[in-house]
């Protein structure tokens, strides 16, 4: 079954679903600033556009552009900037 998804005033947006590798939603980002919490461990990879990341008990944003990916632990917080619209697939563990 897919899941529709909405935050932050419908700026993003995503689809959960479930495949042979788990589970995972696909999504979209308005330019902003965000903060997620998570409940599993998770694999944020940028499809298009750019996500500047912080991670919990770090200083400095990071940068992530298509093609890369970043990885956040079961039960923290992290913040995103998305530069201009962004897509994401975000893979659970």
């Amino acid at each position: 079954m897919i899941s529709v998804n909405e935050y932050f005033d419908a700026t993003v947006k995503s689809l959960g679903y479930t495949s042979a590798k788990g589970k995972s939603s696909i999504g979209v980002m308005e330019e902003g600033t965000y903060e997620f919490g998570t409940s599993a461990h998770e694999t944020m990879n940028v499809i298009e556009g750019e996500l500047i990341a912080l991670f919990p008990n770090e200083t400095a944003w990071k940068s992530y552009k298509a093609g890369t990916s970043f990885e956040v632990a079961t039960n923290t917080s992290f913040k995103v900037k998305s530069v201009g619209q962004t897509s994401y697939l975000c893979q659970y563990k």
